[in-house]
């Protein structure tokens, strides 16, 4: 049994992921259907968590927005992610960003793995 449920997740995981990990910006490019049109909408912000692994593996994206903090979190296999983009590379010192919540301005900054 277990085989076959191994078998039709490893059919529906996506290939052509960019490697991404916590600290880094990505701009995330989501399928959304309004009525019967289907547009693209992107949302850019910091990744603060990714959580589980395989087909089940789901990452957190946080921004600001109008001085208010916004959250989304995105299974990676999901068919309604049409792209994930990697803008800048992140050098965090925990696994996740959670503490970032509470931070606003600079202070929320993730430090840049260019400048090393």
């Amino acid at each position: 049994m277990a085989n076959v449920i191994d078998q039709i997740e490893r059919e529906n995981m996506k290939e052509n992921l960019p490697q991404f990990s916590v600290g880094d910006t990505v701009k995330v490019n989501v399928k959304i259907k309004e009525g019967d049109k289907e547009r693209i909408q992107a949302f850019e912000g910091v990744v603060i968590a990714r959580k589980n692994g395989g087909i089940r593996e789901t990452f957190t994206v946080r921004k600001i927005s109008y001085g208010v903090g916004v959250e989304k979190t995105y299974p990676i296999h999901s068919p309604k992610i049409a792209s994930i983009e990697v803008i800048r590379k992140g050098k965090p010192k925990r696994a996740k960003l959670y503490y970032v919540r509470n931070l606003t301005g600079k202070a929320a900054k993730v430090k840049s793995a260019d400048n090393k």
